[in-house]
């Protein structure tokens, strides 16, 4: 595992403690670190703030993305993977190590539509693959100055699929941005946690992951 990872600590839910997930509950994300260290480094153009939280129990791994933006593109022409790909999403990629052989992919938008898929390198993507089912759920929010994605992931998927060492997760956190170009098309801007240092936009790649510590 690589050492020099960017890390974020994932703060514990204490037993005593009542989660919701189906329903907004401020005060237990208050009790998250907040990540908002995001980077679109093919782009010079802003973007909207996003804040990530993350806390995890012996149960499950939650986790909330808070994206400050109103304008939010949805191609809902139906559920394929197309129109999810032509999307505002927020996206978790989960890796065993930086060999990516294999690593795990969710992208996730408003309208809780989750392209969840196994990958490889060079762009080798398993769209027939699926999360452990009912291992994964999503909700969404939306208030006046920003949309909520948020979740939780069982332990027992992460473990089974071998993606928890020595309470290590590595994980790659995204956006993607769809706005409208002068040609009134829509075209994506592409946000990280990780900057890859890639000279095009590139989230596929072993550069592009972080680590989540699961603090005790």
């Amino acid at each position: 595992m690589s050492s020099d990872l960017k890390a974020y600590k994932v703060n514990l839910v204490k037993q005593n403690e009542k989660v919701t997930i189906e329903k907004l509950d401020p005060d237990f994300w208050a009790k998250a670190n907040c990540l908002a260290d995001f980077c679109s480094p093919w782009k010079e153009d802003s973007f909207s703030k996003i804040e990530f939280r993350a806390r995890w129990n012996s149960d499950y791994l939650y986790f909330n993305f808070q994206v400050f933006d109103t304008e939010v593109y949805i191609d809902r022409k139906d559920d394929s993977t197309d129109s999810i790909c032509n999307s505002d999403r927020v996206e978790l990629f989960f890796r065993k190590d930086e060999k990516l052989s294999p690593y795990y992919c969710l992208e996730m938008d408003v309208d809780t539509r989750i392209l969840d898929f196994e990958a490889y390198p060079n762009w080798n993507f398993d769209y027939d693959w699926k999360w452990p089912k009912g291992h994964l759920e999503i909700y969404s929010f939306k208030n006046l100055d920003s949309f909520i994605v948020q979740g939780k992931i069982s332990m027992t998927s992460l473990k089974e699929l071998d993606l928890i060492r020595d309470n290590v997760i590595e994980t790659g956190v995204y956006r993607a941005k769809f706005s409208q170009n002068e040609k009134q098309e829509y075209e994506p801007t592409w946000i990280s946690w990780v900057n890859p240092n890639t000279e095009t936009p590139n989230f596929h790649t072993a550069s592009s992951f972080g680590k989540f510590i699961l603090e005790e």
